[in-house]
């Protein structure tokens, strides 16, 4: 099926006399005829439910249509982007070990890497997406065990080179882990570039209407532990806690990751996406397909707008043909990349704040990529916690204002850009 297809259809085949729309299963627990019966979904020997914790068959239903999406082999929901980014990296490091990451991620993601997660014992090196072959090449260690990236970065909009990074953690024999949450897979599909693991904050275009909180994980299905089985144990030798189950070998290459993330880390950490979310969810998929272009659209033409206004310092928007990352925007993402635009304001942060204040149709929100037009000055806001330093290295200048442009009509934005630049 082409992808607008799969936005209806995938994941989910109801038979004769079935609920045409997914089910919601609003339940904690399922109920099974014999102790023998659920004692082989405890040992993995059988596939199936006994607690909402750890799946749900709604969750695995809208699960499975963004695996098809993304072109991978399994999946997982989770309750937000954090653990879907965490889930990500933890189901194969654990203390003493180390990732490489682009510098450009979310400001969050960054903090969770930084701060949470080296707090744990695993560290990380975050390289410009920009630097030299030798600069990246010296950032990989012996302990290194992944590379992450987002195929847009938020807020900064740098367009990933997916085939690159993708080349060189494959040469260091480790997966490469993309974050795709502003092109999605409507745009893009990082695995057909070379990614291992795709992940989304499916709060933002998926959903796409400020509704639900939630994430996934992808496997792409193509990385052999095996072959690299020192660097990875916990696929390639028995975990105790499973009775001597040893991932890679029960599950194949297109079901250990998955499998692992949600019988270790879903069963202790718990971070599962409640089923009326899901439902949800796969409301906003369906119109995924319908919806994105229309943000693309708009997003080119406030950007084309601004960098003729003689009030904006700068503008970043990938699909301009005036953008550093054109060229790599077509290449990845030929039919559009996202609906976030990334301009300065003349005269700073201050004029920027004033900017904001008297705009009317664009609301001030942390949010990003709905279908409402939202402005955000990430330095005070996603991007808080880091010092100027980390602030340039991630591509967020002090005066970097993020416009997510919905689907409204396009006159209206634009015309409520003009009125509230007008006053700067």
């Amino acid at each position: 099926m082409e992808r607008e297809t799969m936005c209806i259809q995938a994941g989910y085949e109801p038979k004769n006399g079935e609920s045409r729309m997914i089910p919601i299963i609003q339940s904690t627990t399922f109920k099974y005829d014999t102790s023998e019966d659920m004692g082989k979904l405890f040992d993995l020997e059988a596939s199936g439910y006994f607690y909402t914790r750890l799946q749900n068959p709604t969750n695995d239903y809208v699960a499975a249509k963004i695996c098809a999406l993304e072109g991978g082999s399994a999946a997982m929901l989770t309750s937000s982007g954090q653990a879907a980014s965490f889930y990500s990296v933890f189901n194969i490091c654990s203390a003493g070990d180390h990732v490489v990451s682009s510098s450009t991620i979310y400001g969050g993601t960054y903090n969770l890497f930084a701060v949470t997660m080296k707090r744990m014992g695993i560290e990380f090196t975050f390289v410009d997406p920009e630097c030299s072959d030798e600069e990246l090449e010296a950032a990989f260690r012996p302990n290194t065990k992944a590379v992450f990236g987002e195929t847009i970065a938020n807020p900064a909009l740098i367009v990933f080179d997916i085939e690159r990074f993708a080349k060189a953690a494959h040469a260091h024999g480790v997966p490469l882990i993309v974050d795709n949450t502003f092109a999605t897979p409507i745009n893009c599909r990082p695995i057909e570039w070379g990614a291992d693991i795709v992940t989304h904050s499916t709060t933002k275009y998926m959903d796409g209407h400020d509704a639900t909180v939630g994430g996934c994980i992808v496997d792409a299905g193509k990385f052999d532990w095996f072959k690299y089985a020192d660097k990875f144990p916990g696929l390639t030798t028995p975990d105790e806690s499973y009775h001597g189950i040893v991932y890679a070998k029960k599950f194949g290459l297109e079901g250990a990751f998955i499998t692992k993330a949600t019988s270790q880390l879903m069963r202790d950490l718990g971070s599962i996406q409640s089923p009326m979310n899901a439902y949800m969810l796969n409301l906003g998929l369906e119109s995924l397909h319908v919806r994105v272009p229309r943000h693309c659209e708009n997003a080119l033409k406030v950007a084309e707008f601004l960098e003729k206004h003689d009030k904006i310092a700068w503008v970043n928007y990938p699909g301009l043909e005036s953008s550093k990352y054109y060229d790599r925007a077509k290449k990845y993402m030929p039919d559009g990349t996202c609906g976030v635009v990334s301009f300065g304001v003349k005269g700073g942060r201050s004029a920027a704040e004033k900017f904001m204040s008297k705009l009317k149709v664009a609301m001030i929100a942390t949010h990003v990529a709905d279908a409402h037009t939202c402005v955000l000055h990430p330095a005070s806001a996603t991007h808080r916690q880091m010092n100027d330093e980390e602030l340039m290295a991630a591509g967020v200048g002090p005066d970097l204002v993020r416009l997510s442009v919905g689907i409204e009509n396009i006159k209206d934005i634009i015309t409520d850009l003009e009125q509230a630049l007008a006053v700067c």
